[in-house]
This record gives C-alpha cells, structure tokens and sequence, in this order.
C-alpha cells in the first residue's frame, strides 16, 4: 500500500482549487460552450417621427378679402349619405338640457337661446328623465293641462308635458353607422317621431342598464340639411316633404 509524503504538495482531488478561468470562459459555460456562437438578435428600434415643420401662409392677393361663414353651418345632404352627417354628435356638440321642475315658458327661452328645438330634461345627477321639444312647450299640451288641473300657464312645468325617458325610442349607435340619411327618415316614420336618441351602450344586450346617449337625430335638422323648409308643429307636412325630396 503507498503511503502519502506527509511534505508533498498534492491534495486530494476534492481539496484541489477550481482551474481558475477568465470571465469569458463562465459566459461559454453557461451558454452552451462548444456550440455555434449566434449573435443575440437585435431588438428592434422605434421608427423616427417625421420633424415637425410649419405650414404654407399666405396673404390675400390684390383685390380679394375675408369673409366669415354664415350662421347655417349644416352639411348638406342626399337620401343616400351617411346618416351621421345629421346626427347631432354630443362628443363634439354640448347637450342643452333644463331640470324638470323648470316652466315651459324657461324651456321655449333656452331653445330661442341656443338655437334648438329641444331640450334634454336631466335630474340633479345629470341622469336623463326625458325630452322636451318645441311643440310640447308651445303647442296644446301646455294648454291642455293647465286646464284640466285649473293652472295658470305660468304654473305649467317641463316633467308635465316632457317625454319621459322610458318612451324614448333610440337607435344603436353601431346601427347608425352603417345606416344612410333615407333609413332615419324611415325610423322616425316608422315610430312617429320627431327625435330619436343615438345610444352606445358598450354591450351588444340592449336591455344593458348602462346606455350612453352619443347622439340625437332632429326631423328638423334633416330636412334643413335635405335644403327644405321646416314646419314647425307640423310633422306629417314635413316628413311628405322629405319623401317627396329622397323620391326625386
């Protein structure tokens, strides 16, 4: 049997220092030394924006001036365009809206002021209780009930003679968008109305309880926008108007 010298400079194989390597080595090690080396892939560098540069000016030639555009800003329309083109957009366009308790004579005021022929009828939380157009704050439905309940005109409020919210038809917006000018005459038709809301829900189930109202679409507005006379007060005129306009 060998005996070890006790003055050798040997260890044992499990006392012996780790083989010392450069860094380069453990990098190898650790990924797969021995196989091909493939360049890391290079992670992709956002596109440059294109610099922002000022726009062509000019000033009026020799002769020529300025002018401001008229008060009637609508687009004009065709039975076949869009049916957004004559809806009224209350993402870009504020809703005018009275409380409830307000006189129709208030109403009729803030329709004069803004320049519509309806208001939407909001409670304290800004929720919708309903809809009150220009015939109902000037036509027989004031008249009627100030009679019935001995009330002086005055006394007669908007929650009186309004369109509660329960009985407002509305349209899906995602209906609207594929739908022409001709089909929201035909709805409003169809339904007997003057107005009809535009509603985005953000579910297709439309008894979801959350209904955004995006939009309204006027009898008025369309046939403004169709060059024809409004009549106020006097839908069935209106709509054989219309009809008789998409028809030629």
């Amino acid at each position: 049997m060998q005996t070890k010298n006790p003055h050798s400079s040997e260890l044992p194989a499990t006392d012996r220092p780790e083989p010392k390597h450069g860094t380069g080595f453990v990098e190898k090690m650790f990924s797969g030394f021995g196989h091909e080396n493939v360049p890391p892939a290079e992670s992709p560098q956002p596109e440059a924006e294109e610099p922002y540069g000022a726009l062509r000016q000019s000033t009026a030639p020799a002769g020529a001036n300025y002018r401001l555009p008229g008060n009637d800003r609508a687009l004009r329309v065709q039975a076949g365009s869009p049916a957004t083109d004559v809806m009224t957009d209350l993402t870009r366009v504020d809703a005018v809206t009275i409380l409830p308790g307000a006189s129709v004579t208030e109403a009729n005021q803030a329709m004069i002021r803004h320049g519509v022929r309806s208001l939407f009828v909001v409670d304290e939380a800004n929720a919708i209780a309903g809809l009150i157009t220009a015939t109902d704050a000037l036509g027989e439905k004031p008249i009627q009930f100030a009679q019935e309940r001995g009330l002086r005109h005055a006394e007669v409020l908007v929650h009186h003679v309004m369109m509660p919210a329960a009985q407002l038809e509305a349209i899906e917006l995602a209906d609207v968008l594929r739908a022409r000018v001709g089909d929201i005459v035909e709805t409003l038709k169809h339904s007997g109305r003057q107005h009809a809301l535009v509603v985005d829900g953000g579910s297709a189930d439309p008894a979801s309880p959350e209904r955004t109202v995006r939009g309204i679409f006027s009898l008025t507005q369309i046939a403004r926008q169709l060059g024809l006379p409004s009549h106020a007060g006097r839908v069935a005129k209106t709509f054989a108007e219309i009809e008789a306009a998409i028809a030629g």
